[in-house]
């Protein structure tokens, strides 16, 4: 492996700890587009109930909303449903736990562990930066989102 460090000494990466983070959400759609909204805070269920918005505006169609059990899918989400978007939105749920039933795991993964693999950013600012380039690479990349797709058993 070749690095510019001087030979004999191995580079170190300085790394500022804090609890600032990114939160992310996403979506796959059939054909394969990927959809990530992401903020400098947690999400809570209005903030799924924005980005199911966001997600009938961007598609135009009807949706089937597979997603896990988390807390934030209830509370302004059940309301919304029963407001009347539940006729263009439809919710499957996975069972209890099960990460690897969910395609969008697999890009939450493969950004982390390729896309942003070995990176220590700055702040939240350059966190943002490099999320977003790293999400627009990955949409240049077909045939790993299908692979998420095709890894949990869903075919495109």
């Amino acid at each position: 492996m070749r690095t510019y460090a001087p030979i004999g000494q191995t580079p170190i990466l300085h790394e500022t700890l804090s609890r600032d983070h990114r939160s992310l959400i996403g979506a796959i759609t059939s054909t394969g587009q990927l959809h990530v909204r992401g903020q400098d805070r947690a999400f809570t269920s209005a903030d799924v109930v924005d980005f199911l918005k966001q997600l009938q505006r961007q598609i135009g169609t009807k949706l089937l909303v597979v997603w896990d059990g988390a807390p934030i899918h209830y509370g302004e989400v059940k309301t919304f449903l029963a407001q009347g978007a539940a006729s263009d939105i439809h919710i499957e749920r996975l069972p209890g736990y099960a990460p690897d039933l969910n395609p969008i795991e697999g890009i939450w993964q493969y950004l982390k562990q390729v896309e942003l693999k070995n990176m220590c950013c700055h702040d939240r600012d350059e966190l943002r930066s490099e999320l977003s380039k790293a999400v627009a690479r990955l949409r240049h990349k077909p045939h790993v989102i299908d692979g998420c797709i095709r890894q949990v058993g869903c075919y495109s």
